[in-house]
């Protein structure tokens, strides 16, 4: 299972990339719960203590994959291929 966090302090990109990477996943049939956890993460501390200093970040696993923009849908379709 793959566990997704979103790192950010609620900005509309923050959701904005919450709702793309859930959309995405269930659009291959992923489910919630059984392949992925999706988490997300709006204590400051805890976001510049990955190095994330430009929010939305997106963190697979604990590895940072993304800061700074929101992803496409063609981008999250890589990280999970």
């Amino acid at each position: 299972m793959k566990r997704i966090e979103v790192l950010g302090i609620g900005c509309p990109n923050c959701k904005k990339t919450e709702k793309l990477i859930r959309k995405t996943l269930e659009g291959k049939g992923w489910t919630e719960g059984n392949e992925f956890t999706l988490v997300k993460v709006t204590d400051i501390n805890e976001i510049s203590a990955r190095g994330v200093f430009s929010t939305p970040g997106v963190v697979i696993d604990n590895q940072v994959i993304s800061q700074g923009k929101v992803p496409s849908t063609n981008t999250i379709n890589e990280w999970f291929s």
